[in-house]
């Protein structure tokens, strides 16, 4: 089965019933992240593996709480940064210069 934001969310609400405050899922997502952290810090593939599994999830959830799907925002965010000047942290990471303050 290819899982999307509304069949996370369907599980998530049968489950664990549903979300009375989005801010809870974001809150538990950020918990998630800081165990994904612990996980390559401890070099765990496998546990890494599982916890960005479990972040995402969690996104999903929260964007078919908000009406969205996760895969149509990533694309539509991907438009925009594709379209971006970038900046190379030297890192693997980097940062964008701000056109307008919308962006």
């Amino acid at each position: 089965m290819t899982e999307t934001s509304s069949s996370i969310c369907a599980w998530g609400d049968e489950t664990f019933g549903k979300v009375s405050d989005p801010v809870k899922l974001a809150e538990r997502a950020e918990l998630e992240l800081t165990e994904l952290k612990e996980a390559l810090i401890a070099g765990d593939v496998t546990e890494a593996g599982k916890e960005a599994a479990d972040v995402t999830i969690l996104l999903h959830r929260l964007m078919a709480v908000l009406g969205k799907d996760l895969s149509d925002e990533v694309d539509a965010k991907m438009a925009i940064n594709r379209a971006r000047k970038w900046q190379s942290a030297g890192d693997g990471t980097g940062s964008h210069s701000k056109k307008s303050p919308e962006e």
